[in-house]
């Protein structure tokens, strides 16, 4: 690709190249697209594009430089240069200073392909036609020796850092595709692509190549800091929508709860046993069963409801013969109602109605195979809101409160085997599966698409409740349609436990900052005569001493999660089957839930930075220390929001499967402090300085947590629920070593009134040499808004104001909204 002739326009130049055109178009300061193609025009950022939501006009300074053998792009916080010989793009922060480059010999390829060729006759696309041209397309890069690379999403190996590592984008069970990575020399790139796709940085080269796009699309994205790098993805996906406050406590689940009795009387013992409970989950079946007039009635499980009406969109009346009685005693108990429900259907009347209309992927036939027939057509815009209204009138309209959109990938076609595939036969499997069905530009989209419809079709129907779907893929863009992903059905094992730390983070370093996962995992047990992938190590479930230890470890990690919540299959989860008040798995667990609630007032001050500031509260620890190049491979520590690093134990100390008991076993583990940072041992109050591996205290009850010196960490009380006691005094936790400051984010909790500015802000400062916290004046207003609150103000020391339930020495004051500042000493 060689440089021809150059044509500045309103938003950037544009290059002629010998092979097309090469468009650079300034979004922001910080965030540049560029575009090429073999065709005479390009299109509009967001056109098309179910990602990238509309973009106002750059109102930046920029400059273009046409020099002898440079164009140069230049803003007040960028540069690129483009090499005249070969179209060769490098990318520099405004001193200059490398940031990335493409190979000097040309980095960009497109290779024509014909969509009609790779798709299935009659594959579902949000496109005119599949009867179209497109490219497979490649960009080449070069990174520094000492970079680090995040993001892609979340695919189930526990990479810590893509140098040296290649990964297929596909959307799988328990993989998600994001197309996004960032870097730690403070930059990141997001694709506008919904394809196949995949990322290398080994023996084949470094790049990210995609099988069938429009044109070679991306943006680039500049920091310096991750967060920058967040914040430019979020300005070009769109922000993360707020979940209601409840969805901050615990949410009780398991595969399954059998009728509403049961799900009212597990509730009960929560409330009967004073441990805090926000959320129950109703997992599938409890639509209608099966009849005898039911297609392929012996095959879907017969008179016995195995799988009964499969996606069907209303309840079964034998097992919850009321549901709007179900959902009132909930909300009588101050509990919310999350139902699954899935894009697939096997019989009954939201399948006709689907069918009729023609928005069933395939012909229609039950007898055609499961993956040409079940899944509805989301792509349609007319197939969504059909979805969306059934969904209403069947259940939506009996008070529930919450999704749970399973099966958003959708298709798992080596599910069901005895024996795993070589990843090669896997990909090869998958993809083609998908291609059949989906047009081959858009085989990753699905559960963005599914997410938008939920999220208009409910919003179209109130404003009173947030949308909230956790859902089982996802996308960039997701996070403005109130989607948390969780991470699929995974095992049991300690080595998935610790993969899924670092998994998580690594789709939240693409921007979207709602992840969670099954506390305990799916599959307790080894089923894996039938099934590859259900080999939990744990056949005696709950029962199992081994088990118990990996789940209350667990437990502790999923406290520190955007969403906390457990579920899993093979053995029940709720607390009270690991013990009762004295043992001590029971009283840990306890413990643990009384944290979160204790965290709330933390907790969703940062939910409120996600959606004002672009935040993310589980965050990688390069977010935070990303020039201290000892954090960059580290994957079983993680930051809090800015105060709290988390260090989950992920290795047993004190039974191996079968209740064995493990002898010799240190009950502690080695936690690196990062650099340029004082740090407090949560518990303890202990102090360490930063840059130095320390052995850690890990008994079964104390998951090694540390705080941050110039913390100001808000705690509330032991609540039983979030709306408990929503006057309650507060605690000021203050971590003197350096000055700090906090900014409290509080709203009505549900609705969308935030939208229009009905929130408040209250600003905390410390100042260390003076010993003084200044509680601002409150910036905003809301009719539930608590005006006069006590603040009880405790600087942390070694054994002072620690732990969760402690005795604490207090300064206290009460604040009006005005501000104030209180003298502490140190």
């Amino acid at each position: 690709m060689q440089f021809e002739a150059l044509r500045s326009e309103l938003d950037g130049p544009r290059v002629r190249t010998d092979e097309g055109l090469l468009k650079l178009q300034v979004i922001d300061d910080a965030v540049v697209r560029v575009v090429a193609t073999e065709r005479d025009s390009i299109t509009e950022p967001s056109a098309d594009s179910p990602m990238i939501v509309e973009q106002p006009p750059a109102d930046v300074d920029w400059s273009v430089t046409d020099g002898e053998t440079t164009v140069t792009l230049e803003t007040d916080a960028l540069r690129v240069d483009l090499a005249k010989d070969t179209c060769a793009l490098t990318w520099r922060n405004a001193d200059g200073e490398l940031l990335v480059r493409e190979p000097r010999d040309g980095g960009k390829e497109l290779r024509p392909v014909d969509v009609a060729e790779l798709a299935g006759e009659n594959a579902a696309t949000p496109a005119e036609t599949l009867e179209r041209g497109a490219y497979s397309t490649k960009l080449s890069l070069e990174f520094a020796a000492d970079e680090a690379i995040y993001g892609l999403g979340q695919h189930d190996d526990g990479i810590a850092n893509y140098r040296g590592h290649d990964q297929h984008l596909y959307q799988h069970n328990t993989k998600v595709a994001m197309p996004a990575f960032v870097s730690t020399r403070g930059y990141g790139f997001l694709f506008d692509s919904y394809s196949l796709s995949t990322f290398r940085d080994d023996r084949h080269g470094t790049y990210f190549w995609s099988e069938c796009v429009d044109e070679l699309d991306f943006y680039f994205v500049s920091g310096p800091e991750l967060d920058d790098v967040v914040s430019g993805i979020r300005r070009l996906t769109g922000d993360a929508t707020m979940l209601p406050k409840w969805s901050y406590g615990y949410v009780q689940s398991k595969e399954r709860y059998t009728n509403q009795d049961e799900l009212l009387a597990v509730v009960d013992e929560y409330r009967d046993r004073e441990i805090p409970l926000d959320c129950i989950v109703q997992d599938w079946q409890y639509w209608p069963d099966s009849t005898a007039d039911d297609p392929d009635f012996e095959s879907w499980g017969g008179p016995e409801g195995d799988w009964g009406r499969w996606g069907q969109k209303s309840f079964e009346p034998s097992r919850f013969p009321d549901p709007d009685a179900l959902t009132d005693e909930l909300h009588e108990r101050n509990v919310r109602l999350m139902l699954s429900i899935w894009p697939n259907m096997i019989t009954g009347e939201d399948h006709e109605e689907m069918a009729a209309a023609g928005h069933l992927l395939g012909d229609g036939d039950l007898s055609a195979p499961d993956n040409e027939v079940n899944y509805y057509d989301v792509f349609s815009e007319d197939a969504r809101e059909l979805y969306w209204n059934q969904a209403e009138e069947g259940l939506f309209s009996h008070g529930i409160d919450a999704w749970w959109a399973d099966s958003t990938e959708p298709y798992n076609p080596d599910w069901g085997l005895e024996d795993p595939l070589e990843p090669e036969q896997r990909l090869e499997l998958i993809a083609s599966d998908y291609k059949r069905v989906f047009d081959p530009a858009y085989t990753n989209a699905y559960s963005l698409y599914q997410a938008k419809g939920l999220y208009e079709g409910q919003r179209s129907t109130t404003e009173e409740k947030r949308v909230l779907n956790l859902t089982r893929s996802g996308y960039p863009g997701q996070q403005r349609y109130g989607a948390v992903t969780w991470s699929g059905d995974i095992e049991a094992t300690w080595d998935r436990f610790e993969k899924q730390i670092a998994d998580g983070l690594q789709f939240t370093a693409t921007g979207n900052p709602k992840w969670t996962l099954d506390i305990g995992a799916f599959f307790v047990e080894d089923n894996t005569d039938d099934e590859f992938y259900a080999n939990g190590d744990f056949d005696a479930g709950h029962e199992d001493l081994g088990y118990r230890e990996l789940y209350t470890r667990w437990f502790q990690f999923g406290v520190f999660l955007p969403l906390f919540r457990s579920h899993g299959t093979n053995t029940p989860r709720e607390i009270w089957r690991f013990g009762e008040p004295g043992d001590r798995i029971y009283d840990t667990l306890v413990k643990f839930d009384e944290l979160r609630y204790r965290l709330l007032p933390y907790i969703y001050s940062l939910a409120g930075w996600e959606t004002r500031d672009e935040y993310t509260m589980f965050r990688h620890l390069a977010f935070e220390f990303r020039e201290d190049d000892r954090v960059h491979e580290i994957v079983d520590q993680f930051m809090f929001g800015p105060a709290l690093l988390v260090c989950p134990v992920t290795e047993p100390m004190y039974y191996g499967p079968g209740s064995t008991p493990l002898e010799g076993r240190a009950k502690a583990r080695e936690v690196y402090l990062p650099d340029d940072a004082t740090w407090y041992d949560f518990w303890t109050g202990e102090r360490y300085e930063g840059g130095q591996t320390i052995l850690a205290d890990a008994p079964l009850e104390k998951l090694p947590l540390f705080v941050r010196a110039g913390s100001v960490v808000p705690m509330g009380p032991v609540v039983q629920h979030t709306d408990e006691r929503p006057d309650a005094p507060w605690t000021l936790r203050v971590y003197p070593g350096r000055d700090g400051s906090f900014e409290v984010y509080e709203d009505a909790g549900d609705g969308y009134a935030y939208e229009d500015g009905e929130y408040a802000v209250t600003p905390i400062a410390w100042d260390e040499p003076a010993g003084k916290l200044s509680i601002g004046d409150r910036e905003g207003w809301f009719p539930e808004l608590t005006e006069t609150r006590e603040f009880r103000i405790v600087p942390v020391e070694r054994g002072v104001g620690t732990g969760v339930n402690e005795a604490e020495s207090r300064t206290t004051v009460t604040y009006d909204g005005s501000e104030t500042t209180v003298d502490v000493g140190r």
